[in-house]
């Protein structure tokens, strides 16, 4: 098995370039499934999420074809309707596949999925915006899903879950009527995938609100369409070039996608400035925590959009270990996101972990180089964060939970003056 073996305390300097969202390429692939037309996505990033999400869409009978750097063409001229089992339980994307199937076949059927251990991570809400579409559910080990006929409905989800809502759209643009999606997640992600839809011809009203109005239509063409930029990443590259007191700029940005993101970064003492697609993090910043007015500990929470992404709770959470001043981190929507706070704790990081959800960081803390294991996407690229920034040498193993989520990582790193490299332990 592959490690990252990393090298500490030298600060990262120059350029890099956020790569394609992956929250956004994901369902956009699935999405591909609902034409028997050729649709090409641009700005795919190759990570390994993706490689598992087009095998699905092939073995459902798609032809894929990598046309270009991070560009692929998707044509679906019969698709079947059982997702298969290895690849499924891989990832939890894997249960986007449900939306086009029902409306290309009024069929899905398909294992429990996999991805993260964050803790529980329901699919309730998946079930019953199909049923109240008129989709019939049965669950023995799989989940078999049917449907004669998809029809509009007025959808009232009982939590606004990014899949849920992404799965709910797909299925609405091709069901006989209007549905209306209330409650709905409204991420970039999933605005994105609004956006290609309508290229294909979909009726789709309410993009980026968190009510969306779909009037279903018989067909959907093809498309050409260019996924947007992985403010999650883009956010992570910020917090590295901070704790390393590096300067960095980073192209091909969404800034409009940051706006909260910066607001809790700036409680922190983090500032970056902006030119057009292009953020520019200043090396020389004084990382002091801003209290409250009153002089009140702050807090940083997530919430759904466009509260703090909770993919950056993880990233934050380290960061702040290198702030002077003490600060509270809420992860209110994750039961086990938290959980990895121990290991920075045995790398110095002074942290109180009140509970499954709530933790108080005090730094700065001077951290030492450690023998770590990634839990999930997230809270690795949190570890390799603390590695960059710790004194001595540090070993991050289960390092494909990392590349699930970031495009060539190591070299990009490099690139910038990161002491990293990815070998085999033996070696």
């Amino acid at each position: 098995m592959c490690r990252y073996f990393i090298d500490g305390s030298f600060p990262i300097n120059g350029k890099i370039k956020a790569s394609g969202n992956k929250n956004a390429a994901l369902p956009c692939i699935a999405a591909a499934l609902l034409t028997d037309s050729e649709v090409i996505l641009e700005n795919i990033p190759e990570i390994e999420d993706v490689s598992v999400m087009l095998s699905i869409a092939s073995k459902l009978g798609a032809t894929i074809k990598k046309i270009g750097q991070n560009e692929y063409s998707i044509k679906s001229d019969n698709i079947k309707s059982e997702l298969p089992c290895d690849e499924a339980k891989a990832i939890r994307a894997s249960i986007l596949f449900a939306g086009p199937l029902l409306a290309r076949t009024g069929k899905a059927v398909f294992p429990p999925p996999g991805g993260d251990v964050i803790g529980r991570r329901r699919l309730d809400t998946h079930f019953l915006a199909f049923s109240d579409l008129g989709v019939r559910i049965e669950i023995d080990g799989f989940f078999k899903l049917t449907a004669n006929k998809l029809l509009g409905a007025d959808l009232f989800l009982d939590e606004a879950s990014v899949t849920a809502t992404e799965n709910a759209i797909m299925a609405s643009v091709l069901a006989e009527g209007k549905t209306v999606i209330q409650n709905a997640a409204s991420e970039p992600h999933v605005q994105d995938l609004c956006k290609m839809l309508v290229s294909m011809g979909a009726k789709i009203s309410g993009i980026g609100s968190n009510i969306l109005f779909i009037e279903g239509v018989k067909k959907l063409s093809g498309t050409r369409y260019r996924i947007g930029s992985d403010f999650i990443e883009v956010g992570s590259f910020i917090g590295l070039a901070a704790v390393t007191r590096g300067e960095l700029e980073i192209e091909g940005a969404v800034p409009s996608d940051l706006r909260m993101t910066k607001i809790a970064f700036a409680k922190l003492g983090i500032h970056w400035e902006t030119d057009g697609s292009v953020i520019k993090i200043n090396s020389g910043q004084r990382l002091q925590v801003v209290p409250d007015f009153g002089g009140q500990i702050p807090q940083i929470d997530d919430a759904p959009w466009p509260g703090f992404p909770p993919d950056l709770t993880s990233i934050i959470t380290v960061v702040a270990t290198q702030v002077e001043g003490t600060v509270l981190i809420h992860e209110k929507m994750f039961e086990s996101r938290m959980f990895f706070v121990d290991k920075l704790i045995g790398m110095g990081a002074k942290i109180i972990l009140c509970d499954p959800h709530r933790a108080v960081v005090s730094g700065p803390s001077r951290l030492k180089g450690s023998q770590l294991v990634s839990p999930d996407i997230r809270a690795g690229m949190a570890m390799v964060i603390a590695a960059l920034c710790a004194e001595g040498k540090s070993e991050i193993r289960n390092i494909y939970q990392i590349e699930r989520g970031y495009e060539n990582l190591v070299q990009r790193l490099k690139n910038l003056g990161a002491k990293i490299e990815k070998k085999d332990a033996g070696d």
